[in-house]
């Protein structure tokens, strides 16, 4: 069975080189206050998300919340969480009264992301939610007025936004060295394989392609031109109607346009392999990544060369970073807040609108 988890980790290697690994270690010696977190969701990404933070100094592992009592039993085994930590889907608001947790990070099904939040905004939790942080731009305000209301942080899973050679391209954008930004390629896909898994499910993902990968590009293009479209238009292939039935898109080319005259050219495809490039064309200039979202290592050039900042597994530093933001107020160079979630899932609807209608969409 392929899926994103699986097409990601075969194009992009998964071993951290050694020197990398010491350099991340004397780094980041730690002894300030440590965000104690609890994951929803125990799939392949929770696990992958779980290992990672073995690695972290900020964040720590203390609590699960699932739906299986065998995956709780496993994980409980696995990470040394105390029974005390334990809640499943029905009883989870009780870590209201759990003072050894922190925040919760929500990686289950898209459908179920906007009411799960709500519940741990309300036990007093910060949240961190996985992208797309909802089905929609209306999902997205209810979760972002709850957590304001409760007084909690909404973060959003954006670790491509802590990437070093996504953020060197950022930061050469950034001072000028590329001069003024002109076009956005960016190339997102895999062939899905299990036709049963909840991703072509339109009820609990909310679409298809665009939702779990094409994202990459959404929110890459607007990190890497450095600005927000004002118009889109778009367009769905569909060649198998058995695997993707209605409301699941196979295939959607997009374009966005920006106030300075930049455009952007975007593939979200569930049908084609080998599939993840950014390729950003400025004045002076050109930056290229490619694998550009992958778990890593990413690779990337510019006009000045290649790029050779080393790599650090994603999701440790995400969850170190997200802890800094949370616990110390730091502000990240690309934000990972909801209001940034929600930027996306109003490109999204206008998407999902565009390839109905056949117009260009403005969006406000």
């Amino acid at each position: 069975m392929n899926t994103r988890r699986d097409f990601i980790r075969k194009i992009s290697a998964p071993l951290i080189a050694l020197p990398f690994l010491k350099q991340w270690q004397e780094e980041h010696v730690y002894d300030g206050k440590v965000l104690r977190v609890a994951i929803m969701g125990l799939g392949s990404y929770g696990t992958r998300v779980a290992e990672a933070m073995k690695e972290s100094k900020k964040a720590k592992l203390v609590g699960v919340i699932s739906g299986t009592p065998s995956k709780i039993s496993s994980w409980q085994a696995k990470y040394g969480i105390p029974e005390a930590n334990c809640y499943n889907y029905n009883d989870f608001d009780k870590i209201k009264n759990n003072p050894d947790i922190d925040a919760v990070y929500i990686i289950t099904p898209n459908a179920l992301h906007k009411d799960q939040a709500i519940r741990v905004a309300r036990a007093g939790k910060h949240v961190i939610c996985e992208k797309p942080m909802a089905l929609n731009a209306k999902e997205g305000e209810e979760m972002i007025a709850a957590c304001q209301q409760a007084g909690v942080k909404l973060l959003v899973g954006y670790r491509m936004h802590f990437e070093l050679k996504t953020l060197e391209v950022v930061r050469l954008r950034k001072e000028g060295l590329l001069g003024k930004a002109m076009f956005f390629q960016g190339l997102s896909g895999f062939r899905i394989g299990d036709p049963t898994q909840w991703r072509l499910n339109k009820q609990l993902s909310g679409g298809g392609s665009l939702m779990d990968i094409g994202i990459y590009s959404v929110n890459g293009a607007r990190y890497m031109i450095g600005e927000e479209p004002v118009w889109v238009t778009a367009q769905e292939t569909k060649t198998n109607t058995e695997k993707f039935k209605e409301g699941v898109d196979e295939t959607i080319q997009f374009q966005l346009g920006f106030p300075s005259g930049a455009t952007a050219s975007c593939l979200s495809t569930y049908a084609m392999n080998g599939l993840d490039k950014f390729f950003l064309n400025a004045e002076k200039g050109f930056a290229e990544l490619q694998p550009a979202t992958g778990y890593g290592p990413i690779r990337g050039k510019t006009n000045m060369g290649e790029l050779t900042q080393p790599h650090y597994t994603h999701q440790a530093v995400q969850m170190d970073e997200m802890a800094d933001i949370i616990l110390n107020g730091k502000k990240p160079e690309i934000a990972v807040d909801g209001e940034e979630g929600l930027k996306d899932l109003k490109i999204i609807d206008a998407i999902y609108k565009a390839c109905k209608t056949g117009k260009k969409v403005t969006l406000k």
